[in-house]
């Protein structure tokens, strides 16, 4: 029997999953296993409280001292919970987490003395993972082996729970023995600051009563959901996360009856389960539905805090595929699975607030005669339009490629949406300056339905097209992967956005001087910035070939791959942003195009792998059987005198072969193209040979394989269809 057919056999036995734990009220167990405000207030003294508030409120550093207090009650905490192990927990290049547990307990030097549980300052500041083992850019090498995890005192610690014990988990960065940064959260935390000390002067125009200006994000995380013995019995799906090949059922996503619908059960007790844990750990999961594709689904919090928000979408990335295998089911967050239907995405919602709690991009009833909203929202477009090259590279990974302009996924084009409203009120604003007696009201709705209580309209619709629309109170950043980090992402925005405040704020400051009053000064300023931005705003189908062409026209970039996407931050424009903004030096910036290089290299390389594998040992064995099968059928029919039916399979016989040979010729080109590809010395040139020259041959090897799936006996295929994968509950 197939491996195939044993896994739909087995679906009969486990289909149904088990059982979701029992259920609670969310304020029963929100933060449980968090130390919080609240569980610091019980193991904290006042005064080593306060300076943690302080600290994370300032980014002051914790002094030693306060930082052995914190241990102590922190350790205290842990083991009154059941923790017997603590690990700093941090963000290495390779886009996921990483940790190594040490205990608590510390035997005692003497035979006859008995250890103890101890956590010292020491132990929760700073930790030595081996820095070598990780993808650096060149900054370390095997002969330098050492790096340092640091706690990050900005996010909570909190404790996981595992069949296997508790572990205490300290959120970290990761940086090498000289100092530089080895990770995502170091240089977020910096772009974080850079936001608050060139933003907040620009708030103070409109509340002086502001100390401080914080990023905020809320992530919609997408996902699929496939059965287990599906998912292994796919060897392309376990090692790349994606179906290299696969003919599309015959019912897709066509109807939309999918998005929004009723969820499966057994998906559903999946979802009970790991939102359960979530909201233990302190993540505020509150929203789940289905998404567009059949097996997608979706998941979204409330928003927090820019770098905590990053952490918990780690968190739960990594609980979600926890409890999925739980329920024999497995969680696809790369970013297109399976071709022809919707991709994947992490949409970023992201605003800007002061920490008297006011949200800078709340435009208010009138957000004509919203000087501060106004500012904020053109200075936001403006850093998007002199930045929007760094901005598509700091979502570019192989798989996203596969993502971007297709199937409600964002073009590569980068454009920010504002809507019809917003674009009269900037085209107007820009003309006639401001509060100048023009209404702007926006649109009613005329329901006509009795009953039915009046609809409250925002100011901007959603656009599916855009990479960067403005949804009523924020941006939404949807062009980043669903298996990214959002860091790095939320890294060049923060910074380019930094920039951009203070490049405005002196301006505003130079005019002030010449006499000009505060309003005045912002007034002509923001007018010169649209005149400068217009030309990134569209509000149309991002889809359309027409848009391709307009965009080209205004002059805005269309670039479809990662190693060309990358470029961008080799050169002295992107060098002299992160550095001025003391995100990353130049040696840090290389390093990461050059760890981003290597990781997209080397995914393209498995994948040409995998191709290998699995069309010479699954694919071309099924077609060479039923070809003989068919060979035999034929000879059968020719020697009953039915010539006519013995042609007809001969016929079918020849497409196989067809096919057959052209799965041949497509392995042996693809093994050339990789070959010759994998003789280039530089990283940069050998990253676009893989673009340029591997990647066109996975083409013939993926038509060839669906044409023989489609002539091939259902009983003869060996790997799970499209229709099986997505629609096996």
């Amino acid at each position: 029997m197939s491996i195939r057919l044993q896994a739909l056999e087995k679906i009969q036995s486990n289909g149904k999953g088990v059982l979701a734990k029992e259920q609670k009220k969310i304020s029963e167990i929100f933060g449980k296993n968090v130390f919080n405000v609240i569980k610091m207030q019980e193991y904290l003294p006042e005064k080593a409280l306060e300076a943690v508030i302080h600290a994370r409120k300032t980014g002051e550093i914790i002094s030693l001292e306060t930082a052995e207090t914190v241990a102590k009650g922190m350790k205290k905490w842990a083991m009154d919970f059941g923790a017997t192990h603590y690990t700093h927990w941090f963000q290495p290049l390779t886009g996921l987490t990483a940790e190594k547990h040490d205990a608590f307990y510390k035997p005692a030097y003497s035979a006859d003395a008995m250890g103890i549980e101890s956590l010292s300052a020491r132990d929760l500041v700073q930790r030595e993972p081996d820095a070598s083992s990780f993808p650096s850019g060149g900054l370390r090498n095997t002969a330098e082996a050492r790096g340092y995890t640091i706690w990050d005192p900005t996010s909570p610690a909190f404790i996981l729970e595992l069949e296997s014990g508790k572990t205490l988990y300290v959120p970290a960065i990761f940086i090498s023995y000289t100092g530089e940064a080895l990770d995502y959260k170091a240089p977020l935390l910096k772009s974080i600051e850079a936001v608050n000390r060139a933003v907040t002067p620009v708030a103070q125009y409109f509340h002086p009563n502001a100390q401080s200006v914080i990023a905020t994000l809320g992530w919609e995380q997408e996902y699929f959901i496939v059965d287990e013995n599906l998912y292994e019995a796919r060897p392309d799906l376990s090692m790349v996360s994606r179906t290299l090949f696969g003919i599309l059922p015959a019912k897709g996503q066509e109807k939309a009856d999918h998005y929004f619908g009723s969820i499966p059960e057994r998906v559903q007790r999946f979802m009970h389960d790991f939102e359960q844990e979530a909201l233990r750990l302190g993540i505020p999961v509150l929203t789940r539905h289905n998404e567009v594709a059949p097996a997608q689904y979706e998941c979204a919090p409330m928003f927090e805090e820019l770098n905590t928000a990053v952490d918990h979408n780690l968190l739960l990335m990594d609980v979600m595929q926890r409890i999925a295998k739980r329920h024999h089911l497995r969680v696809l967050f790369h970013e297109k699975p399976f071709a022809g239907i919707n991709g994947s995405g992490k949409h970023n919602n992201w605003s800007l607030a002061t920490d008297t709690g006011i949200n800078l991009l709340s435009p208010g009833d009138e957000p004509a005669r919203n000087l501060r909203f106004l500012t904020f929202f053109t200075n936001i477009i403006r850093a998007v339009e002199r930045y929007s090259d760094l901005m598509r590279a700091s979502v570019a990974s192989s798989g996203n490629d596969h993502r971007m302009g297709a199937n409600e996924a964002p073009p590569a084009i980068i454009s920010v949406f504002t809507g019809s409203l917003m674009e009269q009120i900037l085209h107007h604003f820009k003309d006639h300056g401001f509060n100048n007696g023009k209404d702007f009201t926006a649109p009613t709705l005329e329901l006509n339905v009795p009953k039915i209580p009046e609809v409250l309209l925002d100011n901007t619709d959603r656009n599916r097209t855009s990479p960067f629309p403005f949804t009523g109170n924020k941006f939404e950043y949807r062009a980043v992967g669903a298996s990214h980090n959002c860091s790095f992402a939320m890294t060049v925005l923060n910074t380019i956005v930094a920039d951009q405040f203070h490049d405005f704020h002196v301006d505003v400051e130079s005019l002030i001087k010449k006499g000009h009053s505060q309003e005045a000064a912002i007034v002509q300023v923001l007018q010169q910035c649209i005149k400068d931005s217009e030309h990134i705003i569209f509000n149309g189908d991002g889809y359309s070939a027409e848009w391709e062409e307009e965009a080209a026209r205004r002059g805005l970039a269309n670039i479809k791959s990662t190693p060309y996407a990358l470029d961008c931050f080799l050169t002295e424009k992107a060098r002299h942003l992160f550095s001025k903004h003391f995100v990353l030096n130049e040696r840090e910036l290389d390093a990461r195009v050059s760890a981003f290089l290597d990781y997209f290299i080397k995914d393209v390389e498995m994948e040409a792998v995998s191709y290998q594998e699995v069309i010479s040992t699954h694919v071309l064995p099924s077609a060479i059987n039923y070809l003989n099968r068919l060979a035999n059928a034929a000879r059968g029919l020719k020697e009953m005198d039915l010539e006519e039916s013995a042609n007809s399979i001969r016929a079918l016989a020849k497409e196989i072969g067809a096919a057959i040979e052209k799965a041949r010729k497509g392995l042996q080109d693809m093994h050339h193209a990789k070959e010759a590809a994998e003789h280039e010395t530089d990283l940069v040139a050998r990253a676009k040979r893989f673009q340029d020259e591997l990647r066109p041959t996975f083409t013939a090897l993926r038509d060839a394989a669906n044409t023989l799936e489609s002539l091939i006996d259902d009983a003869e295929w060996r790997l799970p269809h499209y229709r099986e994968l997505l629609f096996m509950r």
